[in-house]
């Protein structure tokens, strides 16, 4: 089912954070008219709206009626900070990268597993940098493809999740690779055979490779060392202090050892050198 015919996915924290989704929702239920708290311009009073893009594993993914992962719990600090509860919509990458969520109001931050690139940056107000990601290409056994530029060479078929850097870098390298509206539709392409090889994030490509049905019959044939870092993002104009709250939230959780636990809970071991201070 495509993101925009989905049904609002809701995690509470803070005050609500024991209580079950359907619980949350009554106990916790807040107002339409906003508030600002702290400095800090929210779309409902008593939260903090987060706009994602369902399935994004280890960074967003559903489970057991709620949405977990690393960006989910990055942002409940936030929540902590603001004394607020969060609530996650999944809607279009598009419409989070372009800044039209933020924009008309569904949402008061973007966590979506998100490149910070000069061309996002005229739309959205970005975070400090919160992780350092790679891409990866991914393939069927027996595929040697390292690069993009063996993708083309070979004619192997390519796939790479819309919207996203992984695919503007196949572009950049003279691919025009299948586009799939999400990673989960990716990975099936993948399976189903529709396409040979498709490049991703590296931390998703390896929270695949955990399950063993997938590890048997595919394996990562090149990575990607592109410099992108992820930051969270905000509405353009007049919501800086938000901006201000959420760089407090990262910098406070790198210093007191909360990044580096949430890190390995969620992505797996931290590597040598990610600036976890």
């Amino acid at each position: 089912m495509s993101p925009s015919r989905r049904l609002p996915f809701r995690r509470t924290a803070t005050a609500c954070a024991a209580a079950s989704l359907a619980l949350s929702l009554g106990a916790c239920s807040s107002s339409d008219d906003g508030a600002t708290v702290k400095g800090a311009k929210l779309v409902k009073a008593g939260q903090i709206t987060t706009c994602t893009h369902l399935p994004y594993a280890p960074f967003q993914s559903e489970k057991d009626g709620k949405v977990v992962g690393f960006d989910v719990s990055m942002i409940d600090l936030v929540a902590k900070e603001l004394g607020v509860k969060q609530e996650i919509v999944d809607k279009s990458f598009e419409t989070i990268k372009t800044g039209a969520d933020l924009n008309a109001n569904v949402c008061d931050v973007a966590a979506a597993g998100m490149t910070i690139t000069e061309e996002r940056k005229q739309n959205l107000a970005f975070s400090s940098p919160y992780f350092e990601a790679t891409q990866a290409l991914l393939a069927r056994k027996g595929i040697k493809a390292s690069t993009v530029e063996d993708i083309t060479k070979q004619k192997l078929k390519f796939g790479s999740q819309s919207s996203t850097t992984g695919e503007d870098f196949a572009h950049k390298h003279g691919a025009d690779p299948q586009s799939f509206e999400s990673s989960d539709a990716e990975l099936n392409g993948l399976r189903t055979g529709q396409v040979d090889v498709i490049v991703q994030d590296y931390p998703v490509v390896q929270n695949w490779l955990k399950d063993p049905a997938t590890a048997a019959k595919y394996e990562i044939v090149g990575n990607l060392d592109t410099g992108e870092e992820y930051g969270f993002a905000v509405r353009k104009e007049g919501n800086a202090k938000l901006v201000e709250l959420i760089n407090k939230a990262i910098k406070t959780a790198k210093a007191d050892g909360t990044y580096k636990k949430l890190y390995e809970q969620w992505i797996g071991p931290m590597p040598k050198g990610v600036d976890a201070q």
